[in-house]
């Protein structure tokens, strides 16, 4: 056998590859601006914009704010949503649910032709479905029964250990650029503590600029967050919040001094912790609003933080900084280790025509049409690199989306830094509304690439597992890198819940097979949806799609391990504090173990029973 480890890191080369190279495509029209997107299954992702006038519709006539993405046909399909989504945010249960969490009051003039409500306690859940196209899949919302405890606009959401989701600030009504009437408190979904926010002293001292706060699961169950320049690490357990330095220079990283910040990759053995940040702006978050411009250069400052005791203690260490100043842009973990940067702009601000001097409707200018790769083991001074990757004439802005697909590419749309859909005549200054959607694609997508097969559709935590392999000629084995990867959901800059795990791998010495050594526990990898890719030398795979755990319907416990016939067996060791971590399914706390199992199973994650969205009304209904 030849033994390979996931610490064997390979830097892509900068040389084109056989004349392969990285390159922006146009893939089509969108039917709505994307602001927000999430991959839902191999071949869809499930987009939102807010409810106004985007010319897609759905079956009955309204205009649509929702529409899954088919990434085979480049084509979009209307889903019909009850509640605005407007600058929501999301991640996905154990199960495999997606859910939308929060939203806004849709604007009067724009309810005849939409149809939606308030969305700002909302709860949106995506009933998946095995259709590739996306035919018969729904959205579940039932706003009497389920919802928000507060309303929330500007959230962040973020899937945790048990499987459920922690929901994080945002604002109750809109204001115009600052947070000036803060939600500073953490929810969860399904409910804990009865249903109870928990108040946050992190959020009220990061005031005013803590919109969509940057939260990564750390992998011994706690929660790191990063809002304004301030950092902490949150218990969920203990409901207890531990200050860290703040971040150096008054770098502000949250909306809306939108910079932004990435959970590196986790490696075995340890799975050190570490939190790349970058961009945003240093200017004062006490500057009036009228004194801002969208000339204001953004900073190009990156600093990084190690989450174990050594380098809490040093604090955030300025890492290389960006090639240049940049507002909004997001950062996507790739299968290889690499952290791709792209959107976003030189100046100014996130949000729309709210201070003082703006370039037509929108708060930032001079717009960066130019992805950067960062390389996290890389030297000091040679981790940014623009070498070889390409420029799109496309400018994404504010509410823009990016999410890498299971195909290894990227899926870039949206951008409208306006109140609505907007044309800017050529000329004008501003930017209009954006409807292209574009992939960026690396240049294994036009190579001979390592293929999988027998993967199984559900990963235990802490067991070996193996799989096929067909390794095309010409591709080195000499170093191999298995990830498994949450896709995240992407919003406002920020790429929720986001997450690359590597695994270690042995190689057989035919090469037809990898026997994987899954995540040790559900702390590591919160248990949920993951795709696993396999990348040889320059060349990944394409994703397979898998279920890490049960796929039971959150809560669920601390895991190390599952029978193959998936009984749970728990760790003995781990404690869950009734305070804080109550077993809530099948209560009036939860959304009804049902509902999810419902869902889940018609995934395929369960028993091949299937329910249709008037069967699951009544199912929650008789436990809510």
């Amino acid at each position: 056998m030849i033994r390979l480890t996931a610490l064997a890191f390979l830097l892509l080369s900068s040389a084109a590859v056989h004349a392969a190279e990285w390159k922006f495509v146009e893939k089509g029209t969108s039917g709505i601006v994307m602001l927000e997107a999430i991959v839902v299954s191999p071949t869809l992702v499930l987009t939102f914009d807010r409810a106004t006038n985007d010319p897609l519709h759905t079956a009955d006539g309204k205009v649509a704010w929702g529409a899954l993405w088919n990434l085979e046909t480049n084509t979009p399909t209307a889903v019909k949503l009850v509640s605005d989504s407007f600058c929501a945010s999301g991640s996905i249960l154990s199960n495999g649910t997606m859910v939308s969490v929060g939203g806004n009051i849709p604007a009067p003039a724009d309810v005849p032709a939409t149809g939606a409500v308030d969305g700002r306690m909302g709860l949106r859940l995506f009933n998946p479905c095995a259709s590739p196209t996306g035919a018969n899949c729904t959205i579940f919302e039932d706003l009497a029964t389920v919802h928000l405890n507060q309303t929330r606009w500007y959230t962040s959401t973020l899937r945790i250990f048990d499987g459920s989701l922690m929901i994080v600030g945002g604002i109750h009504e809109d204001t115009p650029f600052y947070n000036t009437d803060p939600v500073n408190s953490f929810e969860f979904f399904p409910k804990k503590d009865g249903g109870t926010p928990r108040p946050s002293d992190f959020l009220n001292r990061t005031l005013p600029v803590n919109l969509f706060p940057r939260v990564f699961a750390l992998p011994d169950g706690k929660v790191f967050m990063l809002a304004n320049n301030q950092s902490m690490i949150y218990d969920i357990e203990t409901n207890t919040e531990t200050r860290l330095p703040d971040l150096p220079n008054g770098q502000r990283v949250s909306n809306p001094f939108d910079g932004t910040a990435q959970l590196l990759p986790l490696s075995p053995p340890d799975f050190v912790p570490e939190v790349l940040a970058c961009g945003g702006s240093t200017k004062s978050d006490q500057t009036p609003v009228e004194e801002l411009s969208s000339q204001d250069p953004a900073t190009d400052q990156c600093a990084r933080i190690t989450l174990d005791a050594a380098g809490i203690k040093k604090g955030w260490v300025l890492d290389d900084p960006l090639p240049e100043g940049r507002m909004m842009l997001e950062m996507i973990p790739l299968p290889n280790g690499q952290i791709l940067i792209i959107n976003g702009a030189r100046t100014g601000y996130a949000a729309v025509a709210s201070i003082g001097t703006t370039t037509g409707n929108s708060n930032a200018d001079h717009p960066i049409t130019t992805p950067i790769l960062f390389t996290p083991s890389a030297p000091l001074g040679k981790r940014m690199s623009q070498v070889g990757l390409p420029t799109t004439n496309i400018a994404r802005l504010y509410h823009s989306s990016v999410s890498l697909t299971p195909q290894g590419n990227i899926f870039l749309a949206g951008s409208n830094p306006n109140s609505n859909v907007t044309v800017v005549p050529p000329g004008e200054p501003g930017f209009s509304s954006e409807f292209r959607v574009e992939t960026l694609d690396p240049p294994f997508m036009e190579l001979p690439r390592p293929t999988l097969s027998n993967v199984p559709s559900k990963i235990a935590f802490n067991q070996k597992f193996t799989i096929g392999i067909d390794i095309p000629a010409g591709v080195s084995t000499s170093s191999i890198q298995v990830a498994l990867v949450d896709l995240g959901f992407s919003s406002h800059a920020f790429h929720s819940s986001a997450r690359v795990v590597f695994m270690d791998a042995e190689l057989s010495a035919n090469k037809k097979s990898l026997t994987i050594t899954s995540p040790p526990n559900n702390r590591v990898y919160p248990p949920g949806p993951a795709y696993v890719f396999v990348t040889m030398g320059d060349t990944t795979s394409v994703g397979a799609h898998v279920m890490v755990g049960s796929g039971a319907s959150p809560p669920v416990p601390d895991q190390d391990h599952y029978h193959s016939d998936t009984e749970l067996v728990f760790n003995q060791s781990s404690t869950q504090p009734t305070s804080s971590l109550q077993l809530l399914s099948g209560t009036r706390d939860s959304i009804g173990s049902a509902l999810l199992l419902s869902v889940c199973v018609s995934f395929g994650w369960g028993s091949t029973t299937t329910k249709n969205t008037a069967h699951l009304t009544r199912e929650y209904m008789s436990l809510a």
